[in-house]
């Protein structure tokens, strides 16, 4: 018999815990048309104009009760997953058309925060982990619970990576790595090699190395191909937060809590090519846009566009009024950003006009205290910086917050 639990949906509500659990009986909420009073054709035309919804640059924003720790985009749809500290998974469908995002579901399955989450290639599944040593496998259409795996590791699960339909990987906070076929129940590879948590991890488009960043500061090399550990990078000041491919798979970044992004060539992981030190608290996740250009989130709330080598901060897409950003994550189609921060927002940023940003090799010095250019519409600190760019070209650009680079070698 299925287990009774409660799955709580935006649009309407299940009959019973039981029907839930077995995704059946489910009622969608009706308006009762009995009391409301007759519309004419007339009444109807003239008010279509006024009542239509006003197109935005980027969705609402969406408030949740706690502050979310995961954020997924769907691979296909306008669907947008969080998970927050609660143990609570949401999935709303998002809209630029005013009033017309809503929740489609929530669910509470996890005991303790969920802090990583991500939807299946297919875009059928959504999986997750929690601090509840946890893996669900839940469906998208239904918010159903397909799969458990209560005891994945033996301490918190820290964070997840989808390698292929079949394969996922988790990292927990001990520094362990585990490889998991969704059509068995144990790991097909458990390594350990970090000191300390798994704050993130990356795939190479062969879908050979899985790369580790780690709170003992060190980049951690995985061959999942052979089940195998390869190595460890030299450990860098404070922990390593974030990583990813940059320049077309040459490069990989890595974040920092000291608020400095580190680069290594690929092949060349033992130690750092070149390091750029952010005027930032931190630099707590990261997530590409273009071959060139990344976003960072920080602890001080703000959203910076970075461009790697040149090594250059472009400006700021948006900010979270102070509070630290836990999570970005890109849409499917590359047009927005989401972000997720301590003050329970979940925003979106329009990123169309970044994708067409060119940095030059030039750089010229900016006044020390000088302001982050706005990059987006919500963005603090209002410039037109996209027109600036049609005026001066590649100067503009290039000149941006060249005071926050204290460090960078800008080397190929």
């Amino acid at each position: 018999m299925a287990a009774s639990y409660e799955v709580r949906h935006g649009a309407g509500e299940w009959d019973t815990h039981e029907q839930a659990a077995e995704g059946e009986s489910w009622r969608p909420s009706t308006a009762l048309l009995s009391d409301a009073p007759l519309q004419t054709d007339t009444d109807t035309e003239a008010g279509t104009e006024a009542s239509e919804p006003r197109e935005r640059d980027a969705p609402e924003d969406i408030v949740l009760e706690a502050p979310a720790n995961g954020l997924a985009f769907h691979p296909a749809r306008n669907l947008l997953a969080a998970g927050d500290v609660d143990g609570d998974v949401f999935v709303f469908e998002y809209s630029c058309r005013e009033g017309e995002t809503k929740e489609l579901w929530s669910s509470g399955h996890h005991l303790k925060a969920c802090r990583d989450l991500a939807f299946s290639e297919d875009g059928q599944k959504l999986i997750t982990v929690s601090k509840d040593k946890a893996i669900h496998i839940l469906d998208v259409e239904r918010g159903r619970l397909d799969k458990r795996i209560s005891k994945a590791h033996s301490v918190a699960i820290n964070s997840l990576l989808l390698v292929d339909e079949h394969l996922l990987a988790t990292g927990d906070d001990n520094g362990g790595i585990r490889l998991w076929d969704q059509r068995k129940e144990s790991p097909i590879m458990d390594l350990r090699h970090h000191e300390e948590y798994i704050a993130d991890m990356a795939l190479d488009p062969a879908k050979k190395l899985l790369l580790t960043a780690s709170g003992d500061g060190c980049l951690g090399v995985f061959n999942i191909k052979r089940h195998r550990f390869e190595l460890l990078s030299e450990a860098q000041n404070g922990d390593l937060t974030s990583v990813t491919l940059m320049k077309r798979g040459k490069k990989v970044a890595c974040g920092s809590s000291e608020g400095t992004i580190y680069l290594f060539n690929w092949n060349g992981f033992g130690a750092t090519s070149d390091r750029f030190a952010l005027k930032a608290e931190s630099v707590d996740c990261i997530v590409p846009i273009t071959d060139n250009l990344l976003c960072t989130g920080s602890t001080d709330g703000i959203i910076r566009a970075v461009n790697i080598l040149p090594n250059r901060v472009v400006g700021s897409v948006g900010q979270h009024a102070g509070e630290p950003v836990e999570q970005l994550a890109l849409s499917h189609c590359g047009q927005l950003l989401a972000s997720s921060g301590h003050d329970h927002r979940l925003k979106f940023w329009n990123m169309t006009q970044l994708h067409s940003v060119v940095v030059d090799d030039y750089r010229k010095r900016k006044k020390k205290g000088g302001q982050l250019q706005a990059l987006s519409s919500k963005a603090w600190g209002m410039d037109d910086f996209f027109a600036g760019l049609k005026e001066e070209e590649a100067t503009v650009p290039a000149s941006v917050d060249n005071d926050e680079e204290e460090e960078s070698e800008d080397s190929d």
